[in-house]
């Protein structure tokens, strides 16, 4: 018979069943993962049997089926800033292959960063039944995250954080720019400056933070006009970086970038006022992305766990979805020393 059941149409449990001989709730246990506490699972030649059978007839699970029997949908909606920037697509191949780990399925969408097509992306997803939410946009002041479709809904922030009512996993951002403080310090510069992305996001806000703490601490603190506000790309650190090398004064020796696009930047404003990077600028990014250490100047930077990141957040909202109650996450950074910080400028601050 052309498809061993005389028959049209997509193959159903019902038509595996038939068959074999077996009752159609054994071939759903062996094909769909329903065996649970109290139910007999299939004998092994059984389950090949009936997997075989599957194969050979092209059978596939109905997720709309089984999306009534468990009321979930098994679809997660993420939302993210830009989906091109290489942290976020680092960040979300590590959601994807937890998520695919666990049987689940992801729907993501770009909000520019925009609050109103933040509110807009979300109530998008949300109308597409998602089991729950991971959210990479979150912006400092939480107001995307008091939308009335959210209520209800499990979500779990990943990168950014906004409150401690909001469970959140992200790289433990203050340490990262102390660690990057640290390095300068011991190598003797007093005059530096942070190119320090977008105030509403608390990736850069506790990055810059932790740097001008630690220089507060070691009695040098940043005057307001060397910590400078800009968008989390190369044109954006390279106007901060411009701005910051020709302001009136003495012109810093070192300059700390919260990612490596705006490093990238910062080289390129560098080259323009003809310093040399690594002996007339020494320069420290962030995330250690994978140009870091390919760049003429390889850029010393402080990697963060961005697919470990994406990972835990899947875990947290699962945890979630299971009853529990979702922890936020802090990930260790480590600073990752290259040839753009060069060598000592003299003793040691």
């Amino acid at each position: 018979m052309a498809d061993e059941r005389g028959g049209a149409g997509p193959v159903t449990l019902q038509d595996l069943a038939r068959e074999l001989g077996l009752h159609v709730s054994t071939v759903s246990r062996v094909l769909n993962g329903t065996a649970g506490a109290g139910v007999r699972a299939a004998a092994p030649q059984t389950a090949q049997r009936i997997r075989e059978l599957a194969d050979r007839l092209g059978y596939r699970p109905d997720p709309h089926a089984a999306s009534l029997r468990t009321r979930r949908s098994n679809l997660v909606g993420v939302l993210f800033p830009r989906l091109s920037e290489i942290v976020v697509a680092t960040i979300y191949e590590g959601i994807e292959e937890e998520a695919t780990e666990h049987g689940l399925s992801v729907f993501v969408a770009n909000t520019h960063d925009d609050p109103a097509l933040q509110r807009q992306r979300l109530a998008m997803v949300l109308g597409r039944r998602v089991d729950g939410m991971i959210i990479g946009d979150a912006h400092l002041d939480g107001a995307a995250l008091d939308h009335p479709m959210l209520r209800g809904t499990p979500y779990v922030l990943v990168n950014r954080h906004a409150g401690p009512e909001h469970p959140a996993v992200t790289c433990d951002d203050r340490l990262g720019g102390r660690l990057a403080a640290e390095r300068l310090l011991a190598l003797g510069h007093r005059e530096v400056a942070v190119v320090a992305g977008e105030s509403f996001a608390s990736t850069g806000a506790d990055r810059a933070n932790g740097f001008a703490d630690r220089y507060r601490e070691a009695g040098l603190p940043l005057p307001a006009h060397r910590v400078r506000a800009c968008r989390f790309d190369t044109a954006g650190g390279r106007e901060a970086a411009t701005a910051l090398l020709g302001a009136p004064g003495p012109r810093p020796t070192a300059l700390f970038a919260v990612n490596d696009l705006a490093a990238i930047g910062v080289m390129g404003a560098a080259r323009d006022l003809g310093l040399r990077l690594g002996e007339d600028l020494a320069l420290i990014g962030y995330n250690d992305t994978p140009v870091a250490a390919e760049l003429p100047v390889p850029l010393t930077t402080v990697r963060s766990p961005m697919t470990d990141q994406g990972r835990l957040a899947v875990r947290e909202l699962l945890r979630t979805l299971s009853g529990g109650t979702a922890e936020s996450r802090l990930l260790r950074p480590e600073l990752v020393i290259r040839a753009s910080c060069g060598t000592p400028v003299g003793p040691p601050a």
